[in-house]
């Protein structure tokens, strides 16, 4: 091992001495298994951490906060990196010092009714949605990683989904946090009248001095801000400072700071969301889309339905859900897996007409059976047009489209784990562009990858027009290695030339965190710094990610081996 890592890792043991001995009560791993196991999140990075800590409860945390802010004057590569199911595929939920575990004991719901949930932020999505199912409600942010993230996570990056379309992203749906701060103490934030917000700059203390400043900041510099706001249906880059303060309502709500900041300003330990009536009934029109050069059309015509839901993956993911098939009992079951293969087989046979290019979900809700159907069908009638290219299923009910939305869901999962020549590089895996200038951006976009011979899978949020575009590479070989920055920059140009976003979902991290002051300009860059240094002055929250990310150290920690 090198001396300087040697070094570090006395520092380190010392470190975690004091926080025993001011009666830290959660768990301590420092073996080689853990960190290894923890250097990797879905992203294409690595980074090995010193030691992964998981807390038994808030105090814990701010006993950790406290400490690292102590040690720092000693050690100032001393960091902490919350992470909870380590689902972030843009780095976010790895760190090179302290990892804190939030999954392991954060983990309990508290409270869910028809109108809200409070829980912690360890918890599973997959189980909060069974609490709050049983209350007729839904927190309908969740990804298409829903069986595996959690609610944290959800949080950290602004997550939306599947029914984005409709409802929109987790910003909308946190009535309030708790969160530790960089002086280690744990404050409730929630939206506050501009009263309330006086009241709060008031006060002689690190919150006081919070409120003071980022009014501040986002009063004194309004206009700018307000404007700078992507023109999209979905973002999660930067620090969305521009639904902080309204002057017209007079609402004044941090946790909109909070929300997508990656774990950068504090520390979340609890959370409180609204919640909304879950569908009663739903159904898909499912198009099997030969030639996509008419996509973009397709896609506006679908729009004037306003359909709950509209998502799509392309060939590849088709047929290798065909082709791993087995992997579906992990999610359903063996039994669950059985009744699937029955559904898909006309769906196989149809498959010797010709594999479809794309595979398009188009949902709608309703109270009942027969509105859902007929809805279905009327969007089959509008879509007529396009019949030579495509052909269409019409599942009238949730059961019925089951198979394909599995698919869905699990398209990145099957990527990442089951394709064992090339892996998965998900670098331009979040674009958003508006969906009325998808026609001239979709065959620029694969003009791109062509040009570059980049084999890439195409799964989204078609409605959004949030492509998650994933290639496939031998990323271990320089020459594939050499391709992602340029690709990279070409692509993100073309985005922002349609007035696109970066990042719909997935978050800046080590992957769109370098590429900030591209699509914000040095000004706005400025105010995200600013607002970082506002509540962590000492950098101390997961460093060389989001507005501190640096290309050069993001490209110097690739994975080398998956």
């Amino acid at each position: 091992m090198p001396g300087g890592q040697k070094t570090k890792f006395i520092r380190m043991d010392k470190f975690l001495d004091l926080l025993k001995q001011k009666g830290f009560q959660g768990d301590i791993d420092t073996s080689i298994e853990s960190r290894e196991t923890y250097s990797h999140d879905a992203s294409m990075f690595e980074l090995v951490p010193q030691v992964v800590v998981a807390p038994k409860n808030s105090e814990d945390i701010q006993m950790l906060v406290r400490q690292v802010a102590e040690s720092r004057a000693t050690d100032p590569t001393l960091s902490i990196t919350p992470r909870s199911a380590g689902t972030d595929m843009s780095g976010g939920a790895i760190g090179e010092s302290i990892v804190l575990d939030m999954n392991k004991h954060l983990n309990q719901i508290f409270e869910v009714n028809e109108t809200s949930a409070h829980a912690q932020p360890g918890v599973f999505y997959r189980d909060f949605e069974v609490e709050t199912l049983k209350h007729g409600a839904l927190m309908p942010s969740y990804p298409a990683s829903r069986g595996l993230c959690t609610i944290g996570g959800m949080v950290a990056n602004n997550s939306g989904g599947e029914k984005s379309l409709e409802f929109g992203k987790t910003e909308k749906f946190v009535k309030e946090l708790k969160v530790i701060f960089s002086d280690g103490n744990e404050y409730t934030v929630r939206s506050l009248t501009k009263a309330e917000l006086d009241s709060k700059m008031m006060q002689n203390d690190f919150e006081g001095k919070i409120y003071r400043d980022v009014f501040a900041l986002v009063d004194g510099n309004y206009d700018q801000i307000k404007a700078a706001k992507p023109k999209v249906s979905k973002d999660s880059t930067g620090y969305h400072l521009w639904n902080v303060w309204d002057r017209e309502t007079g609402v004044f709500d941090l946790t909109q700071l909070i929300i997508g900041s990656q774990g950068t300003l504090g520390i979340v330990t609890d959370i409180t969301f609204r919640l909304v009536k879950a569908p009663k009934n739903s159904g898909t029109l499912v198009v099997f889309l030969r030639d996509t050069s008419t996509l973009g059309e397709l896609i506006n015509v679908v729009l004037k339905r306003n359909p709950a839901t509209f998502e799509g993956f392309d060939n590849y993911t088709l047929m290798l859900s065909f082709k791993l098939f087995y992997y579906f009992h992990t999610t359903l079951g063996w039994l669950g897996m059985m009744k699937l293969g029955l559904q898909l087989i006309p769906d196989a046979l149809m498959l010797f007409r010709g594999i479809p290019k794309m595979v398009l979900l188009i949902e709608f809700n309703g109270e009942t059976p027969e509105e859902v159907r007929q809805k279905v069908h009327e969007m089959r009638i509008d879509l007529r047009p396009f019949s030579k290219k495509a052909l269409f299923e019409e599942d009238g009910s949730e059961a019925e489209a089951k198979k394909f939305w599995i698919m869905r869901r699990e398209s990145f999962n099957l990527l990442r784990k089951k394709v064992h020549d090339k892996h998965t590089a998900p670098f331009i895996d979040d674009l958003v562009v508006p969906p009325q200038f998808l026609p001239q951006f979709l065959p620029e976009l694969r003009e791109i990858l062509n040009r570059y011979k980049l084999l890439a899978t195409v799964a989204g949020h078609m409605g959004d027009g949030n492509f998650h575009v994933i290639p496939l590479m031998k990323i271990e070989e320089q020459t594939e290695r050499d391709k992602i920055q340029p690709v990279m920059k070409e692509v993100n140009e073309l985005v922002l030339k349609y007035g696109g976003s970066l990042s719909g979902e997935h978050n800046d991290g080590m992957t769109r965190g370098p590429w900030l002051g591209q699509m914000y300009g040095p000004e706005m860059l400025a105010h995200f710094k600013t607002a970082k240094a506002i509540f962590d002055p000492a950098n101390m929250f997961n460093p060389k990610k989001k507005t501190d990310a640096d290309w050069a150290y993001s490209m110097n920690h690739i994975r080398e081996h998956f």
